[in-house]
């Protein structure tokens, strides 16, 4: 699992007082960035070798300003070449929105997927959740 604390800023709020929903995917993608140095150790864009397919977001509380948040990062799912990103938001011990990202390991000289060797498999499996990790 990968671990990211902060206090969400002033501007997340929305006019109702709490952390306005645009924020959460914008979070989940900061806090993928131990996920991206697996792939990337140095985060050249030169040389980056992932891709966003898809990404979904589940609202289960909401989510307040002044207090630290922490989103929990874990590796859901891995196939040949693409792989799932599962990540929690947490406030105050309770998890207030959860979502997944597709990520695909991508070759952007030939324009396609390439497959993910078994050394960064093995490494992106010491991420995956467990019950102990996600409560």
């Amino acid at each position: 699992m990968f671990s990211d604390e902060f206090y969400p800023r002033f501007s997340d709020t929305d006019a109702l007082g709490h952390i306005n929903n645009t924020c959460i995917p914008v979070w989940f993608e900061g806090a993928r960035e131990g996920v991206f140095k697996v792939f990337s150790p140095d985060l050249d864009l030169k040389t980056w070798p992932l891709i966003l397919a898809k990404i979904d977001v589940h609202f289960h509380a909401q989510i307040f300003y002044g207090e630290k948040i922490e989103v929990r990062t874990f590796v859901s799912r891995i196939g040949n070449s693409s792989f799932d990103v599962y990540q929690e938001v947490w406030q105050q011990d309770e998890c207030k929105a959860s979502g997944t990202a597709v990520m695909v390991h991508f070759c952007y000289q030939q324009q396609r997927a390439v497959a993910i060797d078994e050394n960064l498999k093995q490494i992106l499996l010491s991420h995956a959740p467990t019950q102990e990790k996600r409560s």
